[in-house]
């Protein structure tokens, strides 16, 4: 008896897929499916971005900023995405939105497990994240591990290192799960490399898209959370755009922004 032919639905586990979808509201009312698809297209998103990320820091510890430097573009493409999806959610009225929201209950995009992981490998780590997530969890467990693993920017530094570049060895062997600062003797270093070398100045301009994208990821969601809802709380007992404000401006890698002033 053979296997059974691989399919599009198979492959892709279609019937799986399209029974994720479970609107809680009476109805249920129309715009909660927009608001469920939206979410679960995010997560799926979240998920390949760290996936390329891993890839991202596999191909600096191979010494190829070339290939680096491609599977960041698909990774700020992505970005993108992310950004226009918040188009589609905007066209949900303040009172279209409130038709479901009670039906949200506790759910909070605080409970993103991917979207601190995602921070946590761009460097802006909170043990305080890994307290929102049931010991014993998937969602805890993969938090514990990105807080303990290295960062996008060590991966990076280590690179430099491996180039020739004067990196500072307390950086290369700071504590990972410690949140990345700013290094004046890393600026020198950076300074040195913008004005003699094009491969590396390439690479690190693609990290300082990655960190405009999210911040503008991060500004088009307070404003989306502002128009949606206003000043009230957020789900989930969170202070809603009141807190997401607060995280506006914080760059990821504040040596490359730093240098700017210096070139």
């Amino acid at each position: 008896m053979t296997d059974r032919a691989v399919t599009y639905g198979s492959y892709l586990a279609i019937d799986e897929l399209l029974a994720l979808q479970r609107p809680r509201s009476e109805g249920p009312e129309h715009d909660e499916m927009l608001f469920i698809v939206i979410h679960q297209v995010y997560e799926l998103w979240f998920k390949e971005i760290l996936h390329e990320l891993d890839q991202v820091m596999r191909w600096l510890d191979q010494g190829e900023a070339h290939r680096a430097q491609h599977t960041m573009k698909r990774i700020l493409t992505i970005m993108k995405v992310l950004v226009a999806q918040l188009d589609i959610l905007e066209t949900m009225t303040p009172l279209e939105f409130q038709s479901f929201r009670t039906r949200l209950e506790a759910a909070s995009g605080f409970q993103s497990d991917q979207f601190r992981q995602l921070e946590f490998v761009l460097g802006q780590k909170a043990e305080a994240a890994l307290a929102r997530f049931p010991e014993g969890s998937r969602a805890h467990r993969a938090l514990g591990e990105r807080h303990q693993a290295r960062t996008l920017w060590d991966a990076f530094i280590h690179y430099l290192a491996r180039e020739g570049y004067a990196v500072p060895s307390e950086l290369l062997s700071r504590d990972v799960m410690m949140p990345v600062t700013a290094s004046e003797a890393l600026q020198d270093t950076l300074i040195a490399l913008y004005r003699s070398d094009t491969k590396n100045t390439e690479l690190c301009e693609r990290l300082v898209d990655l960190d405009e994208g999210l911040q503008e990821w991060r500004y088009r969601h307070v404003k989306m959370v502002q128009r949606t809802i206003g000043t009230r709380a957020g789900t989930g007992g969170s202070s809603g755009a009141g807190y997401l404000a607060t995280t506006l401006m914080q760059p990821l890698f504040p040596d490359l922004w730093a240098i700017r002033a210096r070139l």
